[in-house]
Order: C-alpha cells, then sequence, then structure tokens
C-alpha cells in the first residue's frame, strides 16, 4: 500500500534523540518491520550476553556457600537424601588454589601416616582418613580406577575392613562386587607430605600441601558477538528514495546514533560492550573470600584429628617434604620410668658410687649421651635400615639434642583470659579442681614428665626411637653414656647390635619447620589458624573455629578432659593401694621374704607402661650384630634379582659382590 508519508531511512531513526517519543503511527510497514527486526536482534544479543555471565558468576559461588553452612564440627547432620546423593559433582566448573595444611592427631588407633596401595591394614592410616574427608567435602576429586573403593566413609573395625578391602590379587575378589581395593589417588592434587610417622605415633605438626577446590569464581570466556545478528543488521535495506547506504553498515549498535547520545529506542541500561569486561566483578579476597578450610575438614574429620591452620600462599615450588629444613620430635616418658622396688632390694649402686631405686632414671647422665647425638653423623647403628632405599650411608644431622623437665599439660589456661577468677595466679589444675589440690609444680614429690627433644633435618627409619632406647638404657644405670660414642663409630662396628627400641606411643611429631634461611629455623609459612581475626569473614558458624561448639580446642578439651578423669582416678586408686596394709610390703621388695634370693630377671625400660624382665642383662655392644649397610644393600638388590631371574639367586649364595 502506498505510503502518503515520506520514507523514514534506518540510519535517521538511529540518530534522533532518546529523549524525544516517537510517533509511530507516521511510519510505514516497511519501516516498522525494520525497526521490530532491529530491536529483536538488539534484545537477543544482550540476553545471551547476560545469562552467560550470570550462569558462570552463580555456578562458582553457589557450591561453595552452600559448602560454607557445613555444621559446626562435633554436629553431624542426617545423610543426605537419595537424590542430594546422585546429584553429579562437576570439578571442572570450580577453580583450585595450591596450599599448606597443618593439623595434629593422636596416633594410637591408626596404622601410621602413610598409606600404601594394595595393603589391607586392620587399622586405617591417618592419610586414609584425610584423603576421604577432603573427598566428602568434594575439595580433591581425583579418578578412581576400576574395582577402587568409591566410598567416603571410614571403617574402623578390623573385621569389616578385613571383610570389605581385597590386595586385588585374585579375580573372584571382585565377583559381584564383594571386595574393593584400597586405593588412594592423589594424581592431580600436587599432594606432597612432610612427615611419615609409624603406627601409634602422634603430630601435633604434620604438614601437607595439597591442590584444593577454592571459592574463587573462574573467569568468564570472552563470549563473541552475534555474527548473524550482525549480518542482519547490515542487510536491512534502507528505502527508496534515501540516497544511500545500508543501516547500520559497518559499525555495531553501540548506540552511537551519529556520535551524539543514544539511538532512538535503543536498550542503555546494560552495554554489550561492558558484558564482556569484569568491570562489575566484585575482587576475590584470597583469604576473606575462600573456603573456610579449617572448619570444614574438621567436621569431617574425627576428634582425635584436628586440622590446626592453613597457608594460603605457599611459594610455588613448595613441597612439603623437601622444603621442609627441619623436623622436631619430642618423646614422652615418666621419672620413675615404671612402679619403683619398694625397701632395701629396691637400691642399686649407681657408677657414682652412690645408690638409686630400680625403676628411677638418672636425668643428668642421660642428657649427657643425648648431648653425643649432636651433629653430622652416621646414624647406622641408631636406626632400622630399610635396605629396599638402598642408601650407601646413613648420614644425617641433628642440631639439637636434650632431655627436658616437662612443665605440663593445661598451661595455656593460666592466663587471664581462661583462668577461674581472670587472674594468672591460679594453675589449670586449681582452675579445674580446686584450691586443694596438688601438682607437680606445686611442689609435690608424685612422678615428673621429661621429654627427649630432638631436631634434625631429616631422619631415618626408627632413629628416634633406637636413639631413645639407648638413652633409657643410660638413665638406668645399664650402659654409660660412652654408648653413644660407640654406636656411632662405623669404622670400628659396621654392623648394628640387635637391641629392642623404644615403644611407639610415647613418640611426637611436634613440629615441621619451613624456613627462608636454613641458619635460622624460623618458619616462613604464612600460617593462619582456627580463631585468626583473618579467617572470621569466610566462617558460616556461630563460633570462631577456635572456641565454641564442635571449634578445636572445644574437642580437643573433651579428649583431655576424658583422659584427665581416667589419671586421676587411676592415681587415686594407686596411692590408696599403697598405702593400705600393715606396710611390711614397702620393706621386702616384692619378695615373699626379705632374705630371699634376688629375682634372676633385670627390668629394663622401653618406653611403655611396665617395664620388661628380659633374664641376665646383656650389654649392647656384646649382642649379636646385623650385617653392615652394603651387605644388607648388596642382598635385598640381588634377592629382588633373584625374584626376576631365578639364575641369578646363584650370587647369594656365593656371598655376592660387595
Amino acid at each position: 500500500m502506498p505510503s502518503d508519508h515520506p520514507s523514514t531511512t534506518t540510519t535517521e531513526l538511529e540518530s534522533a534523540p532518546s529523549t524525544t517519543s516517537t510517533d509511530y503511527t507516521s511510519y510505514t510497514n516497511a519501516d516498522l518491520i525494520s525497526r521490530i527486526s532491529h530491536l529483536e536482534s538488539q534484545l537477543r544479543d544482550q540476553t545471551a550476553r547476560l545469562a552467560a555471565l550470570t550462569t558462570s558468576t552463580s555456578s562458582s559461588q553457589q557450591p561453595a556457600t552452600s559448602q560454607q553452612r557445613s555444621p559446626p564440627l562435633g554436629l553431624r547432620t542426617p545423610s543426605p537424601s537419595p537424590s542430594g546423593r546422585s546429584r553429579p559433582f562437576d570439578p571442572s566448573l570450580y577453580s583450585t588454589r595450591h596450599i599448606a595444611l597443618k593439623f595434629a592427631y593422636l596416633g594410637g588407633r591408626y596404622n601410621g601416616f602413610e598409606h600404601a596401595n594394595g595393603n589391607i591394614n586392620p587399622k586405617p592410616t591417618i592419610e586414609e582418613v584425610l584423603w576421604k574427608a577432603l573427598r566428602k567435602a568434594r575439595l580433591i576429586s581425583p579418578t578412581l580406577s576400576a574395582g577402587a573403593d568409591d566410598k567416603m566413609e571410614v571403617l574402623w573395625s578390623a573385621h569389616a575392613r578385613m571383610r570389605r578391602y581385597t590386595r586385588g590379587d585374585k579375580p573372584e575378589d571382585y565377583e559381584n562386587g564383594a571386595k574393593v581395593r584400597l586405593d588412594l589417588n592423589w594424581e592431580g592434587c600436587q599432594y606432597s607430605k612432610c612427615g611419615r610417622t609409624d603406627k601409634g605415633v602422634s603430630a601435633f605438626g604434620q604438614v601437607v600441601g595439597v591442590r584444593v577446590r577454592s571459592n574463587k569464581p573462574i573467569a568468564a570466556p570472552a563470549i563473541p558477538l552475534n555474527a548473524a545478528s550482525y549480518t542482519e543488521e547490515k542487510d536491512v535495506v534502507e528505502h527508496d528514495g534515501d540516497g544511500g547506504r545500508k543501516s547500520g553498515e559497518g559499525r555495531l549498535n553501540d548506540g552511537g546514533g551519529g556520535g551524539e547520545g543514544e539511538g532512538e529506542g535503543e536498550l542503555p541500561a546494560i552495554d554489550a560492550e561492558d558484558l564482556e569486561t569484569e568491570s562489575y566483578a566484585k575482587p576475590f579476597d584470597p583469604v576473606k573470600d575462600e573456603l573456610a578450610y579449617v572448619s570444614i575438614l574438621n567436621a569431617l574429620l574425627p576428634p582425635d584429628i584436628r586440622v590446626l591452620a592453613w597457608c594460603p600462599n605457599p611459594p610455588p615450588t613448595f613441597d612439603a617434604r623437601f622444603s621442609c629444613r627441619e623436623r622436631r620430635y619430642k618423646y614422652f616418658f615418666t621419672n620413675p620410668a615404671f612402679c619403683p622396688t619398694p625397701g632395701e632390694p629396691g637400691l642399686k649402686k649407681d657408677s657414682r658410687g652412690g645408690t638409686m631405686r630400680e625403676g628411677w632414671l638418672d636425668i643428668d647422665k642421660m642428657r649427657q649421651a643425648a648431648k653425643k647425638l649432636e651433629g653430622h653423623h652416621d646414624f647406622r647403628n641408631l636406626c632400622k635400615i630399610d635396605a629396599s632405599k638402598q642408601m650407601p650411608s646413613c648420614e644425617r644431622r641433628i642440631t639439637f639434642a636434650d632431655v627436658v623437665e616437662f612443665e605440663g599439660a593445661g598451661r595455656a589456661f593460666d592466663g587471664d583470659a581462661l583462668s577461674q577468677h581472670g587472674s594468672n595466679s591460679k594453675s589449670l589444675a586449681d582452675s579445674l579442681l580446686g584450691s586443694g589440690s596438688k601438682t607437680v609444680a606445686n611442689g609435690d614429690p608424685g612422678p615428673k614428665v621429661y621429654t627427649f627433644c630432638v631436631h634434625g633435618t631429616a631422619f631415618l627409619w626408627h632413629q628416634v626411637r633406637c636413639m631413645v632406647a639407648m638413652l633409657f638404657l643410660v638413665g638406668q644405670g645399664l650402659e654409660e653414656p660412652s654408648l653413644i660414642d660407640e654406636l656411632l663409630d662405623v669404622e670400628k662396628n659396621p654392623g648394628r647390635p640387635m637391641y629392642e627400641m623404644a615403644d611407639d606411643a610415647p613418640l611426637v611429631l611436634w613440629d615441621c619447620v619451613f624456613p627462608d634461611d636454613d641458619k635460622d629455623m624460623v618458619d616462613s609459612l604464612n600460617w593462619l589458624y582456627a580463631g585468626d581475626e583473618a579467617t572470621l569473614t569466610a566462617m558460616s558458624t556461630k563460633n570462631d573455629g577456635k572456641f565454641g561448639a564442635g571449634a578445636v580446642v572445644d574437642e580437643l578439651w573433651s579428649l583431655w578432659r576424658e583422659a584427665k578423669m581416667k589419671e586421676i582416678l587411676a592415681g587415686s586408686l594407686l596411692d590408696l593401694a599403697i598405702g593400705q596394709g600393715d606396710g611390711s610390703a614397702l620393706q621386702r621388695g616384692s619378695r615373699r621374704s626379705p632374705n630371699g634370693p634376688p629375682g634372676r630377671s633385670q627390668k629394663v625400660f622401653q618406653g611403655a607402661d611396665n617395664a620388661r624382665l628380659g633374664g641376665r642383662y646383656i650389654p649392647v655392644m656384646q649382642k649379636p650384630k646385623m650385617d653392615p649397610l652394603h651387605l644388607l644393600n648388596a642382598k635385598w638388590a640381588n634377592g629382588r634379582q633373584a625374584r626376576r631371574d631365578p639364575a641369578a639367586s646363584k650370587s647369594l649364595e656365593d656371598g655376592g659382590d660387595d
């Protein structure tokens, strides 16, 4: 239908001021169709850009929010619904970061720290429990091989573990999914560990490095302009008589409108160019905006494993094992070490010409022997040789070794913040049990607690327990401090005497140090501990993660109080039993007759709850000796070759070549 009005080009429409109301009654049908197509194209383009950015931001932030709403430590929520459990988790939607974790554990109910794939142990390892907690929190998402255990719950019963897990060498174990392998896969996690403590050993400053899921949003990829929309705009033909060019030719709909203001009817609220940038994104703080790693993991770990701190920015080359320049151990023991022998029969002559009651240790002689351990030595006679390592020597450097009196646990409660009356005049025992209680610090003559403290760059297998065993023999008067000199002289004594090492339970990996300079052994990592001011913003619980229900200190308090009550009850019963009767037993020295013959067995203390009866004592250097280090290495290497090639076993029978 011919129009009575002059034709209006698209260029003229765009150049019209946006504040002027447009009279569409004067538009021809072609004008209206062109205008509607233009606006629809622009709306689709901007809507697509906005939707892409919104989806990217919400997908990277929403899971973190739900994770931060984990229940406080100690409060267990019901299992998720089946629909919740079946919801897939896509780790590719989340960014990751490499961090360091410092944590502590009491090793009594664990089979050591390190887990070896293919082994079946009656107790879980610390590493197994940590790995499953990291997986359960979706902090790591390693790939699981076929036949591997995909459950995130730890089996504590030895019977259940034997029934569930297999070494993988029997195909029938996999039938009907009866058994699975307990394989820990750290691939892609940039995982490293500092100390590999043995079965029963505790740690208060263990450190691992691991790459975990982060709360930081993934940067949205640049979205190319809609080519179809752009082409459509270029192909809008101007009407006859307008002289010239196609609307929008050679440019995009950027609201230019001839260079002044925005085009008529444009959508100026969100600029397409701005949608491609991160000008509206909130800057990410690597601590305040990050996941609360300490609280998340502590809510999933058992009470005897506690994450104490995390480091948000370890060095790029950080490795928990090789970056550690000093490891510090403490071995706890009491004096008397075991129940003293009463009466005259319990007194033994010491090397100084005096007497010392059996059960007590000579701390001064132990300190003298401990100092001999300091320096750079070959400790092959003070460790357990692992021939599979094929070590040419066992040289290590000990920077500090001493026996010191332990001041006692609970000293932190002496301060104003935690004491009974806001004064530091009372001890922990006074605050808890009343002013009538007695402690060692208040002059009670009861057993004291000591620690063998040793610092070194690295330690050999069972090295600390072997060193402590020798110190106990010196403390009992069974050996002289010069025993350490003999054991360190590997030229004179190339083979280790076959002695028993000390018990595992009192040993603690106290700390791991990561210094900037080897001359100054001060930890340089930026540790953020539970309850620190910088960590509070990331917390989703009502407490600060250190104090309060389910927090670190409250959980450890429960463990301490349980053990303390057992100590008080057992100690009270011990005092009661010793004081009962007519007192004659205190004079007979555990014999039925005070004039009876002395016992033939020598009590030897090795760090356990009781001394071991070992018959007639044989000095350490007179005991049978193991093969020298080079022979042990050769036997293992030849044995490995013999397993590969039966003909190679001939070299073993002939004694092999050094």
